[in-house]
C-alpha cells in the first residue's frame, strides 16, 4: 500500500525529501504540484528529476480519489460519491494497516450560488453522534477519513478551480475527527497550499466543546452550530451530545469569543411541524442566544426514511423568522437546493451501500 502524498503539510514534504536524498527545495516543489497545479499523478511533477519521480513513485502516490457517482440538480447543485476506506483510530500519520481500515462511502455537494462555489464536504464515513433527524448517523460510524481524502474533495470535483467556499458540513462531525480536520484546513489556508483566506471555510458542529475550545484558539474560521432546539429534553431527544455538551454551555462559550467582526456564528435551527416551531420556541431561541452576535439559519428538513418528523410550512417559517428579527435576531430561511437528488445528506451514500 502506497503512501499517499495528499495531506501532507510542507513539515512532512521536507522530511520526506530529505529521507529520500532530494534537494530540500524539492518540497516546495511537490506542495506546489499537489494543491496549486492539483496534478494526479507523480510523473506529472515534471521540474522533479526523472529519477526524483522514479524514486518516489516507489513508495509514494498524489492519493486523489476520482467520484464513482455524481447527481446533479436543476437548480445546478451537483452531489458526489466518493470510495474511501476509513479507520476508526484518530490522529494524523497513523500507521494502518489494511486489515483496519474499513471500506466506505461520503458525499461532496457543490453549491452554485451565482458568482459562488462551496463545497459542502464530508469529514468522516457515517457519524457517532447519532442525531435522530440525520441520515449519515442512522448509517453507524464506519471511521475518520484521512486528511488525503478530505483535501481530495477539493481537487476530484468538477469545480475544483472555481471553488469559492468550503463548508465541512458534509457526512460525519468534524470536531470528532479534529486532528484531520485541522490538517485540511491548514493546507487549505497556508501560503504554500491553497492559499485561502480563513474567511472561506465555515465548519459546522453539533457543539462538541473539548475540540470546539481548540478551534476556535487555532484557526480563524468560520463557526456554524447544530442547536435545533432550545430546551435541554426536547434537544435531548433529538441529539445524544445535548447530554454531555449541553447547548447552554456550548453558547457560554462562544460568548468568550469576537463574532462582531470578520469572524461569523451561524446557529442551525431545522424546523419541525408542531415541535420547535412555534413563538414559545422563538423567545427561548432569542435568549439562549443573547450577547452571542449569532445569525440563526432556519432550514427546512428533508425527509428520511424511518423518521416520524415533519418539515414546518413556508407560513409558520416565516412568522418564525419575522419573531426573531423583532427582537433583533438576524434570521434568514435557507433556500432548499438539491431536493430532487437526495438532498439529505447521506442520501446518495446510503442508498449505495444498501446494494
Amino acid at each position: 500500500m502506497k503512501i499517499k502524498l495528499l495531506g501532507k503539510n510542507l513539515e512532512e514534504l521536507k522530511k520526506l525529501v530529505a529521507e529520500e536524498g532530494l534537494p530540500g527545495f524539492t518540497a516546495k516543489q511537490i506542495a506546489q504540484w499537489l494543491y496549486v497545479k492539483k496534478v494526479r499523478t507523480i510523473d506529472e511533477m515534471t521540474n522533479l528529476s526523472k529519477a526524483a519521480r522514479a524514486a518516489l513513485s516507489e513508495k509514494y502516490e498524489v492519493g486523489v480519489t476520482p467520484y464513482a457517482g455524481l447527481q446533479v440538480s436543476s437548480d445546478g447543485t451537483k452531489k458526489y460519491l466518493f470510495p474511501v476506506r476509513c479507520t476508526h483510530k484518530r490522529g494524523l500519520g497513523l500507521n494502518v494497516s489494511e486489515e483496519e481500515l474499513e471500506a466506505g462511502a461520503i458525499e461532496a455537494v457543490m453549491i452554485p450560488d451565482d458568482d459562488r462555489a462551496t463545497l459542502c464536504v464530508s469529514s468522516q464515513s457515517g457519524c457517532r453522534m447519532g442525531c435522530k433527524f440525520c441520515m449519515t448517523g442512522r448509517q453507524g460510524f464506519h471511521g475518520h477519513m484521512s486528511a488525503a481524502d478530505i483535501i481530495s474533495q477539493f481537487i476530484a470535483v468538477d469545480e475544483s478551480d472555481r471553488l469559492t467556499n468550503a463548508v465541512f458540513m458534509g457526512m460525519g462531525e468534524p470536531l470528532d475527527n479534529y486532528d484531520n480536520v485541522m490538517r485540511a484546513i491548514e493546507i487549505l489556508t497556508a501560503d504554500w497550499g491553497f492559499a485561502w483566506s480563513p474567511k472561506r471555510i465555515t465548519v459546522s458542529s453539533i457543539g462538541k466543546l473539548d475540540t470546539l475550545r481548540r478551534l476556535l484558539d487555532e484557526t480563524s474560521v468560520h463557526v456554524a452550530i447544530s442547536v435545533h432546539s432550545p430546551y435541554h429534553e426536547e434537544r435531548l431527544s433529538l441529539m445524544p451530545v445535548e447530554k454531555p455538551y449541553p447547548v447552554r454551555d456550548v453558547m457560554k462559550c462562544l460568548r468568550q469569543y469576537d463574532f462582531a467582526h470578520q469572524r461569523r456564528l451561524s446557529v442551525e435551527y431545522i424546523m419541525w411541524s408542531g415541535l420547535n416551531d412555534d413563538d414559545t420556541h422563538a423567545q427561548a431561541l432569542v435568549d439562549l442566544l443573547a450577547g452571542s452576535n449569532s445569525r440563526v439559519n432556519l432550514i427546512r428538513f428533508h425527509a428520511i426514511p424511518g423518521v416520524n418528523l415533519k418539515t414546518t410550512d413556508e407560513q409558520r417559517m416565516v412568522a418564525f423568522r419575522d419573531y426573531l428579527n423583532k427582537k433583533g435576531v438576524i434570521a434568514t430561511i435557507r433556500r432548499s437546493r438539491g431536493e430532487d437528488i437526495f438532498a439529505a445528506c447521506g442520501m446518495l451514500a446510503g442508498k449505495v451501500k444498501k446494494k
